[in-house]
C-alpha cells in the first residue's frame, strides 16, 4: 500500500517511530510526504528517505493537490504535525477521500472534533487516532481478560503517565518543550492533553467503559508556565467503575511512567509500558500470576498482536505497527492475521478531546465534577 506522511521531519520525536512501525510488516511503503514546516528541508528529507522528488512536497496543500492528480495516489496519510494543525490537515484529506491516521489529540477543541467526526462519517473512509500504546499485545490481553469476566465486575481503574523530562523548566531554550506549554499550539491543556490522554484512552480501551464525568486539579510546578505540568483526575465511568489518573511532566527521576491497574470483584491486574511483556494478574484469594507475552495460553487478540517468540522484547514499534496493521486491514477489507481491524477510531479521538476539556473546565472550577457531554 502506498502511504504518505505529513510532519515527522528530521528533528521530529515521533516521525521515525511512525516510519519504522508502518514498515514493520512490509505492507506499506512511504511514497509521498510533506515532512517539515520548512519546505526545502521537508523535500530534502523526503528524498533522503527514498521518496521520489515529484512526491516530496513543500507543504500539505501541495501534497493534497499532487496526490489527487495521480491515479496511483497514496491510500493512507499519517498526520504527525503539532496539535493546532490536526483539524485542518486531517479534515482536508478525509474530505477528499483519503484514509487518515492522525496523531493525538485529535483536535484543539470539542467543536473541531465533532466537525471532523462528521467529515469522516460523510467520507466513508477509514480514520484512526494514534493512541498507539493500545497496540501492545498485553494491552489486548488485559482487554480480553476484562471482556471475558476474568476480573469480574470492574470497580476501580488507576492509571498514570508521569515523567520528569520537563522538570528543569527550560521551556524558552528548548523548542521541543516550549510549544507544549503555549496555548496557541498545545490548546487548553499541556500534560493532560499530551500524556494523560493516553492513560485516559487506555482506561476506556481496557475496561470497555466510557468516561462520563471528571473532577480535576491542575498544577504548575514551574510557575512561569501558562499550562499545567502536573494533574490529578478523578473519573466516573458508564459501567459503574471509578477511576484515578495522575499525569506529570515534573516527576523527577521517572523515565516514561505509563502504567495502569484495574481492580474487579474477582481479581486485579497491572501493566506497565516500560515492562510491556508482562501482566501481573491477581485472582482474589490466590497468589499473583505473571502472564508473559507470547505464551500460547493468552487470548487470541494478544497472540495476533505478537510477532516474535516468548521471552524477547517487543516494544513501541510493534505496538504502533499493530495500529498500522489494523488500519491496513480495514482499508483492504482484510480481517486475517494482524489485519484485525481493531484500532482507535475518530470516535475515540472525540472522546478524549471531550475528556481533556472536561478536565480543564473542572480544574478551572476548583475540581467540580464535570460531565463530558457538558463541554
Amino acid at each position: 500500500m502506498q502511504w504518505g506522511m505529513i510532519g515527522g521531519g528530521a528533528g521530529s520525536q515521533i516521525g521515525n517511530a511512525h516510519r519504522v512501525s508502518a514498515h514493520i510488516d512490509a505492507r506499506l511503503r512511504l511514497t509521498a510526504g510533506a515532512l517539515d514546516v520548512d519546505p526545502d528541508a521537508g523535500k530534502r528529507f523526503g528524498m533522503e528517505l527514498g521518496i521520489d522528488e515529484s512526491r516530496a512536497y513543500g507543504n500539505w496543500q501541495e501534497m493534497l493537490a499532487g496526490e489527487l492528480a495521480r491515479e496511483d495516489r497514496v491510500e493512507l496519510v499519517t498526520v504527525a504535525t503539532p496539535n493546532n494543525t490536526h483539524y485542518e490537515i486531517a479534515g482536508a484529506f478525509a474530505a477528499k477521500g483519503f484514509n487518515v491516521l492522525c496523531e493525538k489529540p485529535l483536535t484543539m477543541s470539542v467543536d473541531e472534533a465533532e466537525k471532523l467526526r462528521r467529515t469522516v462519517d460523510a467520507s466513508g473512509k477509514v480514520f484512526a487516532t494514534n493512541f498507539g500504546y493500545s497496540g501492545y499485545p498485553m494491552a489486548y490481553q488485559a482487554r480480553e481478560m476484562i471482556r471475558n469476566g476474568d476480573l469480574g465486575d470492574i470497580r476501580v481503574v488507576f492509571a498514570e503517565f508521569a515523567h520528569g523530562f520537563h522538570a528543569l523548566g527550560d521551556d524558552q531554550d528548548n523548542p521541543r518543550v516550549r510549544w507544549r506549554y503555549d496555548p496557541a499550539q498545545a490548546g487548553v491543556s499541556s500534560i493532560t492533553a499530551d500524556c494523560g490522554i493516553h492513560a485516559l484512552h487506555m482506561a476506556q480501551f481496557m475496561t470497555g467503559q466510557k468516561i462520563t464525568e471528571i473532577a480535576a486539579h491542575f498544577d504548575r510546578g514551574v510557575v512561569e508556565r501558562q499550562l499545567e505540568d502536573d494533574a490529578f483526575l478523578a473519573l466516573r465511568l458508564d459501567g459503574g467503575a471509578v477511576g484515578r489518573l495522575w499525569t506529570s511532566a515534573i516527576a523527577t527521576g521517572q523515565v516514561h511512567g505509563f502504567g495502569i491497574r484495574v481492580f474487579g470483584s474477582k481479581g486485579g491486574l497491572r501493566w506497565h509500558q516500560e515492562f510491556p511483556n508482562q501482566i501481573y494478574f491477581s485472582p482474589i484469594g490466590e497468589p499473583t500470576r505473571i502472564l508473559e507475552r507470547g505464551d500460547p495460553a493468552l487470548y487470541e487478540k494478544a497472540q495476533l498482536a505478537s510477532r516474535i517468540a516468548i521471552g524477547h522484547a517487543e516494544g513501541m514499534f510493534g505496538a504502533f505497527g499493530n495500529i498500522y496493521a489494523a488500519v491496513f486491514g480495514a482499508i483492504r477489507g482484510d480481517d486475517s492475521g494482524l489485519g484485525h481491524n481493531d484500532f482507535p477510531s475518530v470516535e475515540d479521538g472525540v472522546d478524549m478531546v471531550r475528556a481533556v476539556h472536561a478536565a480543564t473546565k473542572s480544574a478551572q472550577n476548583n475540581g467540580a465534577w464535570t460531565k463530558l457531554n457538558d463541554v
